[in-house]
């Protein structure tokens, strides 16, 4: 198709969605509430005064267990969750807030599997709207709306967690520039109200002066100019944490480090009424009861799905995605770089996060396992991709962490081809007792579990006292969250820090600390402070990074956090932003985790075996060092 052709179809296009827009998109955008309400004041207000009170602390993980264990049969659990990830606590979390009685369990963390390797975007479904334009597709249209809606409620509801982020997407000939342009106007169009900030173009010299790395010619084209709009970003891991604690703090009975062994069945019906557990930490193996068990395993549903059918079909089509972490001078803070089809096709990214650039990404058929490892040649053919963008020099050296993670890309069983293979999310019942929901993304996790729960709830004749209500509950630490709250922080806290010589020393509650805090853990960050300044942990675990010791305390008293890799991979980040930074943070997590969790000799031996095992599938590069002066 000629150039001038695809402009003119582009404009059609625009039209016909502005009339959709118009006419039908009202009942679209408007959030689809159901009669019995999200909207009881009261049951609402009761789940937040539950999950937002200071004072309240999530019960013990043996608490937990027992809780667990006292589901017998002929007092049953509602719902029973296998997995951790961000859609299966999403699911606890909209089962329990609507009244039902819930368990969880998880084999590894929670957010240990693809939930914590994600690319820290909260996609609002432009993707979506160039296939509904291009296919005069109305269901693509559709998909867009809901991941705006949804991309809207994930950031309202983890404030702290979530932000708007500008990304830039260059344009080196004037075509690319009008098709952008146009493209990206139209979805400001469909958002509406969910539009997170107008998209602009900025010209050549503009765009140099935002981004200072971007290169002024490409492929022997010099830079026209770039299209700037907004996707929201997370801290994937720590939104997760919070849906599991929050879950907690509403009453369900969530355990991670506990793996379903086997499902109990009616002896009559053959119905699954249960599961077989076993705390991988203590190896005690116990059995709960539940009316329906929901599967969210992500990758590994098809694992569970035949612990209760030998011979169930797969569902899931695995598929890598691998992400490297470079310093923060690959990319400004505040601007992202997204290429949506580079000369071989693919998309290409480099994202600002947590003061590192993180860049990706590789889409390839893989095989399952608990511990992915991202490939050499991966690596390469993302510092070789962006590097067609950049002015600066781009080295495998820089390589600070490299991660890979599997996307459960799903099949409905039910389906008559394998052409249904889906990045949208599946929720089936192929086996009476056991409802599977996978697929889908980390933007539509909330919708993806209140389905999972509408279909366990049918499919258990369970009685919710009300509907829904996650549409608009806010995970802990984020009610009352405001941007400037890091200035609390640093006006009325001090870290206190232990020298090597024992004596207890002052030191300021600088900003970048103060931001940290605040942003990783809400309202709730004065009590990480609290502990930082009375228990003498406020030295950083790391040179160059604003992770402090009194978090290890924190996260192993409040957040479930049992082991060293739950703190650097899910509790911080630091091992997914510099891997040899981590490793030199080991001995002191350890040493803190040991002293709350009163471990042996034995036992700290085998968490820093471990933790060092884990880290090796990060892929840095061995003499990665940057350290960039700020912290």
């Amino acid at each position: 198709m000629s150039s001038a052709a695809r402009l003119r179809r582009v404009c059609a296009a625009a039209l016909a969605t502005a009339t959709v827009a118009s006419v039908g998109g009202s009942i679209i955008l408007s959030p689809n509430i159901s009669s019995n309400d999200r909207g009881s004041g009261t049951v609402l207000e009761a789940v937040r005064s539950k999950i937002n009170d200071p004072y309240a602390n999530v019960p013990s993980r043996a608490v937990q267990e027992s809780a667990l264990i006292g589901a017998s049969q002929a007092n049953p659990l509602d719902i029973l969750v296998v997995g951790g990830g961000a859609t299966g606590c999403g699911v606890a979390f909209d089962a329990v807030t609507r009244g039902l009685r819930v368990g969880l369990v998880e084999r590894e963390d929670f957010s240990s599997g693809t939930s914590s390797r994600s690319t820290k975007l909260i996609h609002g479904g432009v993707r979506y709207l160039e296939k509904a334009v291009f296919n005069l597709d109305y269901g693509q249209l559709k998909l867009v709306f809901h991941a705006l809606e949804e991309r809207k409620q994930v950031i309202e509801n983890a404030p702290h967690l979530c932000h708007a982020l500008p990304c830039m997407t260059p344009c080196f000939d004037w075509f690319e520039v009008v098709y952008y342009w146009a493209g990206l106007k139209m979805y400001d169009l469909v958002a509406g109200a969910r539009l997170l900030h107008f998209s602009r173009y900025y010209s050549a010299k503009e765009s140099i002066e935002l981004f200072p790395t971007l290169a002024k010619k490409g492929n022997d084209r010099n830079l026209r100019g770039t299209v700037v709009y907004y996707d929201g970003q997370m801290n994937d891991s720590r939104v997760n944490v919070g849906l599991a604690c929050s879950a907690a703090l509403a009453g369900a009975a969530v355990l991670n480090h506990a793996e379903v062994i086997s499902f109990l069945k009616d002896e009559a019906t053959g119905r699954i009424i249960g599961a077989r557990i076993r705390d991988n930490f203590s190896g005690k193996e116990f059995e709960t009861y539940a009316k329906v068990v929901v599967n969210a395993a992500g990758p590994f549903c098809d694992s569970v799905r035949k612990l209760a059918d030998k011979e169930a079909t797969n569902m899931i089509c695995p598929s890598s995605g691998v992400h490297i972490v470079l310093p923060d001078y690959y990319s400004p803070e505040g601007m992202g770089l997204i290429v949506p089809k580079t000369k071989d096709g693919r998309v290409v990214f480099m994202l600002p996060w947590l003061g590192r650039t993180v860049a990706g990404t590789t889409d390839s058929n893989t095989v399952i396992t608990p511990l992915p490892e991202p490939h050499e040649d991966e690596i390469q053919f993302i510092l070789d991709a962006i590097s067609d963008y950049l002015s600066v020099k781009v080295r495998r050296t820089d390589v600070l962490s490299a991660w890979s993670g599997i996307r459960p890309l799903a099949v409905d069983p039910s389906a008559k081809s394998t052409e249904s293979i889906s990045r949208d999310h599946v929720v089936c019942e192929d086996y009476p007792g056991l409802v599977t929901i996978t697929g889908g993304k980390w933007t539509t996790y909330r919708s993806m579990a209140e389905d999972a729960v509408d279909a366990a709830v049918k499919s258990g004749k369970l009685s919710p006292k009300n509907g829904s209500v996650t549409h608009n509950l806010r995970l802990m630490g984020g009610d009352g969250w405001e941007p400037s709250y890091f200035t609390v922080l640093a006006q009325q806290y001090v870290r206190m820090k232990r020298t090597h010589g024992g004596e207890v020393v002052p030191a300021i509650m600088d900003t970048v600390a103060a931001k940290h805090l605040s942003h990783a853990y809400g309202t709730l960050a004065e009590r990480v402070a609290a502990i930082a300044q009375n228990e003498g942990l406020g030295k950083r675990l790391a040179h160059g990074y604003p992770f402090m010791e009194a978090e290890v305390a924190y996260c192993a008293r409040n957040e479930y956090c049992e082991s060293a890799v739950d703190f650097i991979a899910r509790r911080s980040r630091l091992a997914f932003l510099d891997t040899d930074a981590a490793g030199r943070a080991l001995p002191r997590v350890i040493e803190i985790l040991a002293a709350e969790h009163n471990w042996d000799k034995s036992r700290k031996a085998q968490e820093l075996q471990k933790a060092k095992e884990f880290l090796e599938t990060f892929k840095s590069s061995k003499n990665a060092q940057f350290h960039d002066g700020k912290h």
